[in-house]
């Protein structure tokens, strides 16, 4: 690839663009509260297209309200896109999604000061509610409930209609947002991991093998509310013990089965919840996470076998809802190839992970090839205030999809 494999981005400018745009919702405690069609989300898209036009791009909102900017190829081929999201949870922290935009522009801004452009047009994407119903993504995919708008409505009760009006979309055309392989030849993400598997590996570089699939359940446990002090315990059907045994079921089943599967029970509703009553009800939530979904399906089979058992030794009854279920996204084989050897040439040390979180990837390597590039989150902390990666691995990341993006314009 002769010099252009010398290219680095300015790790400075980087650094003091998430520095600035941390400012745009900073709460006392250094976290950042930035919510999807807030102020402040308003705030920080202008402040963000002004800094692709600086990088020499033409920026652009579609209908479900994603802003694109546009650095022109040589060629007439679909463009190569990379971005993120600049939402944030209610208490959220400065590198989440953040980083996967500024880096972007920084990529422009670095091939502009080279005088450079690729073959491939480049787009730098900022898309829409990732952090909420992640209708951006999801419109761009072609996989939005168009004839739904109430899917989309807000928490606080707002309608998806002036929400998106007020960022310059418009709910009436979202099918205009949809994009093939036509429009764009891959898709390349970087994003901090979320997680401590890069900390605990001592890798600098996540190779994203792909985006686990998702399978989320209510769980409704009866048994009958009763005397704390007059039942003795071979009359008890206790609600909250059988939720103990399930607790310990969901822990159990991940641990034992063959791969690297993840279960989580994260809500837990006890009633009557009273210190003098055996609990007679309990609602909670399970959690399912694997890339492959052949041990996903594994996992609840054997699961409900577990079940059975449970309710034959308490004598309750356990009802398992099904909530929300996520199809898995495989990141494009020679896109990983492609972030890996570049790491080797960069002299990274990197490591092939899935991705257990979900990222606007998942919704766009569903109509074109998707890579992801992770950097560690320090402690593994994310979606807090003290959520950090320091400045030289958000540049290491920042020369991987610059490197990745000019080595796929030689193969694709």
């Amino acid at each position: 690839m002769g010099t252009t494999t010398l290219l680095r981005i300015n790790r400075d400018r980087l650094q003091q663009r998430l520095d600035t745009l941390a400012t745009i919702g900073q709460l006392p405690d250094g976290g950042v509260r930035r919510t999807a069609y807030s102020a402040e989300d308003l705030a920080a898209r202008q402040w963000v297209q002004e800094a692709m036009q600086t990088a020499g791009m033409t920026v652009t909102t579609d209908a479900a309200g994603n802003m694109i900017g546009r650095y022109d190829g040589t060629e007439d081929l679909p463009a190569f896109a990379t971005g993120s999201h600049i939402d944030t949870v209610p208490t959220g922290g400065r590198y989440d999604g953040a980083l996967g935009v500024l880096a972007g522009i920084e990529v422009v801004a670095t091939l502009q000061e080279a005088g450079q452009r690729l073959r491939h047009p480049i787009e730098v994407i900022v898309f829409t509610d990732e952090e909420g119903e992640m209708i951006g993504s999801k419109a761009m995919a072609g996989t939005a409930k168009l004839t739904d708008p109430e899917h989309f409505r807000r928490l606080d009760g707002e309608a998806i209609q002036p929400c998106l009006q007020r960022i310059g979309g418009n709910w009436d055309d979202l099918a205009t947002a949809q994009r093939t392989d036509q429009d764009i030849a891959a898709y390349l993400e970087l994003h901090v991991e979320q997680g401590g598997v890069l900390e605990s590996e001592q890798c600098q570089i996540g190779v994203v093998q792909g985006i686990v699939s998702l399978q989320r359940f209510l769980v409704a446990i009866t048994g009958r509310p009763n005397h704390a002090g007059t039942t003795p315990m071979p009359l008890r059907k206790d609600a909250l013990y059988a939720a103990s045994l399930l607790v310990a079921a969901v822990h159990d089943v991940a641990v034992e089965i063959p791969g690297d599967p993840v279960a989580t029970v994260g809500l837990l509703n006890v009633l009557p919840n009273a210190a003098n009553i055996v609990p007679g009800r309990v609602d909670l939530t399970i959690d399912m996470r694997d890339l492959s979904l052949e041990t996903l399906h594994t996992m609840i089979e054997v699961l409900k076998q577990r079940i059975a058992a449970i309710m034959t030794q308490t004598g309750t009854e356990i009802e398992l809802h099904p909530q929300h279920f996520v199809e898995p996204t495989l990141a494009s084989p020679a896109v990983q190839m492609a972030i890996a050897s570049v790491c080797d040439d960069l002299h990274l040390t990197h490591y092939s992970m899935p991705s257990r979180a979900i990222h606007d990837a998942q919704e766009i390597g569903r109509f074109t090839p998707m890579g992801m590039i992770f950097v560690p989150s320090q402690a593994g902390v994310s979606h807090a205030e003290d959520e950090y990666t320091s400045p030289a691995q958000c540049a290491q990341g920042a020369d991987v999809l610059l490197q990745t993006l000019l080595r796929l314009d030689d193969q694709i």
